[in-house]
């Protein structure tokens, strides 16, 4: 498939820090095709807010999704901010505050807003909670869970650490406590993670992103033919998961 060439209609890819954009995106102009199997890409970061609202909504539209046994879903890792250094002891509102330029009032009112939607869908956040933390160590453990078929179980258990228990997520020690919690050998995660291992696979997923002009987060592929950016409505979600079924 021609899908990188198509990449001029992605103007609606949310920014970081932004809003989610509000419609669908149609990648690729061709007929759709009967397909048994729907593979869903999904570009997220550990830190990013709207990415854990998103995975709600989608997981409501594969509830409702007649063919959700035929959907099979790959986590691919993004970074909103590589070059962020982990930092217990800064708060996650002063971060976001040096970054944006905002006033200490500006920061508190988005976290509040973002906080107030991330409770429609069930979550709790404590951004007072949460650690300053670079999230590239945090992808290589999901990779290692993929290996061994946990990958969403990873990603699940780094949002909530995250956002609602105020781990630090790029602490070795603590990635291998949260993967023994989801079945994973700890020794083997410490083991994983104190070398390279998978970080070739972070990068190749960020190169492809960068290839097929995502610069923000979530975003949903499907079949490589449809794609949602940003925490989108369920029925959103839903329509894409039918198109991509026909």
């Amino acid at each position: 498939m021609q899908f990188v060439y198509l990449l001029s209609f992605l103007y609606l890819i949310s920014r970081p820090g932004d809003l989610p954009a509000t419609d669908p995106l149609f990648i690729k102009n061709t007929p759709p095709r009967m397909q048994k199997k729907i593979t869903v890409e999904i570009w997220s970061d550990v830190m990013c807010p709207f990415c854990y609202i998103g995975k709600r909504r989608f997981e409501a539209a594969l509830e409702q999704f007649a063919e959700r046994d035929q959907v099979e879903v790959i986590w691919r890792s993004f970074q909103l901010d590589p070059n962020l250094k982990t930092d217990p002891d800064k708060s996650v509102a002063q971060s976001l505050a040096e970054k944006k330029g905002w006033s200490a009032e500006q920061t508190a009112q988005s976290m509040a807003y973002v906080g107030n939607m991330a409770r429609t869908v069930g979550l709790e956040y404590h951004f007072d909670k949460a650690v300053v933390a670079n999230s590239f160590d945090a992808h290589r453990f999901t990779h290692y869970a993929k290996s061994l078929g946990k990958q969403d179980a990873a990603e699940e258990r780094l949002f909530a650490a995250y956002f609602t228990e105020g781990k630090n997520t790029a602490d070795h020690t603590t990635l291998a406590r949260l993967g023994a919690e989801i079945g994973l050998d700890s020794a083997a995660v410490r083991q994983a993670l104190a070398g390279d291992d998978f970080a070739e696979d972070v990068k190749s997923d960020i190169a492809l992103a960068n290839q097929f002009g995502i610069t923000g987060v979530p975003f949903f592929v499907f079949n490589r033919q449809y794609a949602v950016s940003g925490a989108q409505d369920v029925q959103v979600f839903l329509q894409t998961l039918q198109k991509s079924a026909e």
